[in-house]
């Protein structure tokens, strides 16, 4: 299924994945910073929008998300039926158990544990941008986890594959499930219109791409244009992040404990996710370069996604919002660190 000498290859991450928290951060200080200088910018921006999408954030997470989905690789899937115990894992996890684990830790952090910390409102919200990191299994970020534990890279492509197109349909009806159970009004064409412009406008769009570059050159035409559009993509997320910040800025100096309650039930997640996940993997004895990608895939998030989707259905300055990005902020070192625990436990999986 996969080129032998593929596991092989020394595991390399790039100057901006490894300090993404940091980069992060110093666009966390920069939107705060700028948000409460000049707050009459913010405004202007947030009133850009057409059918409750906000156009310069449009055009951002279109920058984030398209050059992701060039990397997705549909003729993966006919290998589908070829050692599927790491992709039923990866699928069981994802879809039937990570979205409602992070509800649930919404629920019991943000209506019990902190109820007293923050006014109720502002729980809901958070507890919605929670959600929406929840229901939204990462696609680009896993392929630096999968080659950081030297996993098979072409397994791990048929499990974003898949994720992809189960996401294309899944991803509102459980979003919209968890919203209604939590009692967060869901506006569902709000939702509609965001699934098809941030999952299926850019995945049709990252196809044909793909398509034409390999009749181009092949891979090595799809890979040096997915280089070239990198700078882009870090652009993207960076700027949103400013914006979103910017929008937050005086409640967050008024409130700066707010990020640490977001973070708390977001860490519990993703370690209770990898431990089950990574748990599975070896009591099914799936080989470690399968098993370690496996389950790191089931712990990450698309968090470009759940950012976008708050901003459409709760708004730029929304709780929601806030708490999508935080998942930002936390992840990368979360990663790192599962990754550098995996790499310690490799004799636990067979060859």
């Amino acid at each position: 299924m996969a080129d032998p000498n593929a596991t092989q290859m020394p595991a390399v991450i790039g100057t901006f994945e490894r300090w993404l928290s940091l980069w992060v951060a110093l666009a966390i200080g920069a939107g705060v910073l700028l948000g409460n200088l000049v707050p009459g910018l913010f405004q202007t921006l947030a009133m850009l929008e057409i059918a409750s999408v906000n156009l310069p954030v449009a055009v951002l997470i279109w920058a984030m998300v398209y050059p992701m989905m060039v990397g997705v690789d549909f003729t993966a899937l006919r290998d589908i039926g070829e050692r599927p115990k790491g992709l039923v894992v990866t699928l069981v996890v994802n879809w039937l158990i990570k979205p409602f684990t992070m509800a649930a830790l919404g629920v019991l952090f943000f209506n019990y544990v902190f109820a007293g910390l923050i006014p109720p409102d502002d729980a809901q919200a958070y507890l919605a941008g929670l959600i929406l990191l929840g229901a939204a299994p990462c696609t680009a970020m896993v392929f630096v986890w999968s080659q950081l534990t030297r996993g098979d890279a072409t397994y791990t492509l048929v499990q974003v594959s898949l994720n992809d197109v189960i996401m294309v349909f899944a991803f509102a009806p459980i979003v919209a499930l968890l919203l209604g159970v939590t009692n967060i009004v869901v506006p569902w064409e709000t939702l509609v219109l965001s699934v098809a412009l941030y999952i299926v406008l850019p995945l049709i769009a990252g196809l044909l791409t793909r398509t034409r570059l390999m009749t181009r050159g092949g891979e090595t035409a799809v890979d040096q244009f997915r280089d070239w559009i990198k700078p882009v993509t870090v652009i993207g997320l960076l700027v949103t992040v400013v914006l979103l910040f910017g929008f937050q800025g005086q409640v967050i100096l008024e409130t700066p404990l707010i990020i640490g309650l977001i973070a708390v039930p977001l860490l519990l997640q993703s370690y209770g996710i990898f431990a089950l996940a990574y748990g599975l993997a070896r009591l099914w004895r799936i080989p470690f370069n399968v098993a370690a990608p496996c389950a790191l895939i089931s712990t990450s998030n698309f968090f470009e996604l759940a950012v976008a989707v708050a901003i459409s259905l709760f708004g730029l300055g929304s709780g929601a919002a806030l708490a999508t990005v935080v998942g930002v902020l936390v992840e990368v070192p979360v990663m790192l660190s599962l990754v550098g625990f995996a790499n310690r436990t490799r004799h636990w999986f067979p060859d």
